[in-house]
């Protein structure tokens, strides 16, 4: 094996992991941590995650962390509600940017807790960026992201030797939450995998369409689940030409995450999740 020769550098693009997350000792007393929440179960933040939202000084949380995750915050602690919601007014992105950078500079430690996973669909590069333009060490704690959980929760794998050994997460919606976005849907219709569709449920038509025009089997089972990973999760089901339909009457809203692809065959119902798969690999 031949050896690096003395004094040679390392490549630009090997990271080491302080410099990774912000490029300062992240040890120190000023830190911002971008932690996951995970989809709604108190119990699924991980421990790294629930031992920074205890240091906090100050937590910027999204609209759907459950409260028992929030109470865990330390007394005094300044917690406060950023969360986005469609029909109310709420913080814009520009804000909530300049509030991360004030408070970490005036308090020192900060949290912003986001649901899911931090780095699946939760804006998270915008935030960093505006952290590392002001100079302030980061890291990012994962969280278990709405499309495991809901696999979990539905007793399927998303991906399985010989069917599936492809995941594609998209989302379902533009940022307004209502207009599909300009996916590659040629691509998405070929994928002889599992797709997950997160903010769906504004287009479900129109992604349903969109993928059985190109060719996507319309009878390829499917799942609509609300709410994963909470006590208040709701599993509708049916195949991809139909699960629409299906929504709609059911009365389904958001958030939710659309699930289809040949492993959704061999879903089940968990115990105290209502009982709408009839028709699931049938």
């Amino acid at each position: 094996m031949r050896r690096a020769a003395r004094g040679a550098r390392t490549p630009a693009a090997v990271l080491p992991a302080a410099r990774a997350q912000g490029g300062r000792d992240v040890t120190g007393g000023h830190l911002v941590s971008f932690v996951g929440a995970g989809p709604g179960d108190p119990e699924l933040i991980t421990q790294k995650g629930l031992r920074r939202l205890r240091e906090a000084e100050v937590v910027l949380h999204d609209r759907l962390i459950p409260r028992a995750l929030l109470d865990e915050t330390a007394p005094g602690a300044l917690v406060l509600d950023v969360g986005k919601a469609p029909g109310r007014p709420c913080l814009g992105q520009g804000r909530i940017n300049r509030l991360l950078v004030d408070w970490a500079r005036r308090r020192g430690r900060v949290v912003r807790l986001k649901g899911g996973d931090p780095a699946v669909f939760g804006r998270l590069g915008e935030e960093i960026q505006a952290v590392r333009e002001a100079g302030l060490p980061f890291e990012v704690v994962p969280g278990v992201t709405a499309a495991t959980a809901a696999a979990a929760r539905a007793g399927i794998s998303l991906t399985e030797r010989g069917s599936a050994s492809t995941l594609v997460l998209a989302t379902g919606t533009d940022h307004t939450g209502h207009r599909p976005v300009a996916l590659d849907w040629e691509f998405l219709a070929r994928v002889e995998g599992t797709l997950v569709f997160y903010m769906p449920v504004g287009s479900l038509d129109a992604i349903t369409a969109s993928l059985t025009a190109l060719g996507r089997d319309p009878r390829e089972p499917a799942l609509l689940i609300e709410r994963a990973g909470t006590e208040g999760e709701r599993v509708t089901a049916g195949r991809l030409g139909d699960i629409a339909g299906a929504a709609r009457a059911a009365g389904c809203t958001p958030p939710a995450v659309l699930v289809t692809g040949p492993t959704v065959a061999s879903a089940s119902v968990p115990h105290g999740v209502p009982p709408r798969l009839a028709g699931v690999g049938a």
